[in-house]
C-alpha cells in the first residue's frame, strides 16, 4: 500500500471512529433521560455496541502506525440537536433509525473501496451489528406506542437528510412537441429581430436582409438542433446514472431505500401507515422499487425521456421554419412594403406560436397568443430603431 493509499485509508477509518463515538454518546444521552427501564437498557446496549465498534476502528488505526484518534464532536452526540429539532424522544429515535440505515449503506460501499482485509473484516462485523441496531430501534419505537404521524414538513426534513449525502440531480423530460414549439419560437424571435434591424439599417434592401436572415436561420437551426441533442443525451445519461445509483443503494441497504420512498409519499400527504404499506407492496419486486426511487429523484421515467435524435431533428427543423417566416416577404418584395409585410406575418406567427404554447400550459390560447404578439412587436420596434441608428452611423442611409 502506497503512502497516499495509507493516508486515505486512515482518513476513512478515523471518520468511522468519529461516527461510532458520536453514536455512543448519542445513545448514552438518550439512555440517561429515559424513564422506562426496558427502553433504557436497550439504549445502553446500543451505546455499548457503538463504543465497541469505535474500539475496533481505533485498534486498526493504531495497527497502521497512526496515533489514537481524538473525539472532536459534541459529548451529547446528536441527542440535543435531534430532540430540539424534531420534538420528542420517539421522533428523535426515528431519526436515529434512519441514520443507522444510512450507516449500513455507507459501510457497504466501503467494503468495495477500502482494499484493506483487516478493515474489511471489521466492516463485516459492524454491518451485521448495525442491521441489528436498525431492527432494535424499530422495535423500541413501535413497542411503546404507535409513532406519531410526521407532518409534511418533518417528513421533508427527514428525506432531505437521507439524500444529503447522495449526488443530486434534477432533469426534466421534454417531448418533441415542446422542442418544436420552443424551436419555432426561438427561430421566429431571433430572426425577426435580425430582419427588423437590417431592414432599419438598409431601408428594407432585400439583398442584405435575405443574406442576414438566411445566415441567421442556418446558424439558429444548427445551434438549436445540437443543443437539443446534447440536452436530451445528458438527460438520459443522468437518468441512467441515477438509476444505477438507486440500484446500488437498494442492494446495499433496502431498508433505507424503502424509508426514502415512504417519506416521499408522506410529503405528498399520504399517512405514514399507508405509505409504508404501499412501499412494502412495491418492494415485492426489487426492480419496481428501483424504478420508483429513480422516478422520485428525477420526477420522470425512462419512457418520459426525450430521444436525442428526435429532439435534435424537431428542434432544428422547427427553428428553421420559425426563422424562415420573417424572411419570406423579402423573396418577393423590397423596401418598406417588404418590411411591413414581414412585420405582419411575423406578428401573426408570434400569436400562433403563443396560442400553441397553451397546449402545454393552463393558460388560455388567446392570452398566451397576445402575450407573444406583444413581445414580438416590442422586439421588432426596438431592433428596427436600433437598425436605423446603426445605418446612419455606418452611412447606410
Amino acid at each position: 500500500m502506497t503512502n497516499s493509499d495509507n493516508k486515505k485509508l486512515l482518513a476513512a477509518l478515523e471518520a468511522n471512529w468519529q461516527a461510532e463515538m458520536e453514536g455512543h454518546y448519542t445513545y448514552t444521552a438518550f439512555a440517561k433521560g429515559e424513564v422506562d427501564p426496558q427502553r433504557r437498557n436497550a439504549l445502553r446496549g446500543l451505546a455499548a455496541a457503538e463504543k465497541h465498534h469505535a474500539d475496533l476502528w481505533a485498534g486498526r488505526i493504531q495497527e497502521l502506525g497512526a496515533p489514537a484518534p481524538q473525539y472532536t464532536r459534541d459529548r451529547s452526540g446528536q441527542a440535543d440537536s435531534l430532540a430540539n429539532r424534531v420534538g420528542g424522544t420517539d421522533l428523535a429515535l426515528r431519526r436515529l433509525e434512519i441514520d443507522e440505515g444510512r450507516d449500513i449503506a455507507k459501510y457497504g460501499k466501503q467494503l468495495k473501496a477500502l482494499g484493506d482485509p483487516p478493515s474489511v473484516a471489521i466492516l463485516e462485523e459492524v454491518i451485521a451489528d448495525e442491521r441489528e441496531h436498525y431492527q432494535t430501534l424499530g422495535n423500541l419505537i413501535r413497542s411503546r406506542r404507535p409513532l406519531p404521524v410526521m407532518p409534511p414538513e418533518q417528513a421533508q426534513e427527514a428525506l432531505d437528510d437521507l439524500l444529503a449525502a447522495r449526488d443530486k440531480g434534477h432533469a426534466q423530460a421534454a417531448g418533441w412537441v415542446g422542442d418544436a414549439i420552443y424551436g419555432i419560437n426561438d427561430g421566429l424571435g431571433s430572426i425577426f429581430g435580425i430582419v427588423s434591424g437590417v431592414s432599419g439599417a438598409t431601408l428594407g434592401n432585400s439583398h442584405f436582409v435575405l443574406i442576414a436572415g438566411l445566415a441567421g436561420m442556418v446558424a439558429s437551426a444548427l445551434s438549436m438542433g445540437s443543443g437539443a441533442y446534447l440536452a436530451a443525451k445528458s438527460e438520459r445519461e443522468i437518468f441512467e446514472a441515477e438509476f444505477a445509483r438507486e440500484r446500488e443503494a437498494v442492494e446495499d441497504n433496502e431498508a433505507e431505500a424503502r424509508e426514502v420512498l415512504s417519506l416521499s409519499y408522506q410529503i405528498r400527504g399520504l399517512p405514514e401507515e399507508d405509505a409504508e404499506r404501499f412501499v412494502d407492496q412495491i418492494a415485492k419486486d426489487k426492480e419496481q422499487l428501483i424504478k420508483a426511487l429513480a422516478r422520485e429523484r428525477l420526477n420522470t421515467t425512462e419512457e418520459g425521456l426525450s430521444k436525442p435524435m428526435v429532439s435534435a431533428v424537431s428542434g432544428a427543423i422547427s427553428t428553421a421554419i420559425g426563422a424562415l417566416i420573417p424572411i419570406i416577404p423579402f423573396f418577393f418584395m423590397a423596401g418598406i412594403p417588404a418590411v411591413i409585410a414581414a412585420a405582419i406575418v411575423s406578428l401573426i406567427a408570434h400569436f400562433a406560436v403563443g396560442a400553441a404554447k397553451s397546449l402545454m400550459t393552463i393558460r388560455s390560447w388567446w392570452s398566451s397568443g397576445l402575450e407573444m404578439t406583444f413581445v414580438g412587436a416590442v422586439e421588432g420596434v426596438v431592433t428596427y430603431v436600433i437598425g436605423i441608428g446603426l445605418g446612419k452611423i455606418g452611412g447606410g442611409q
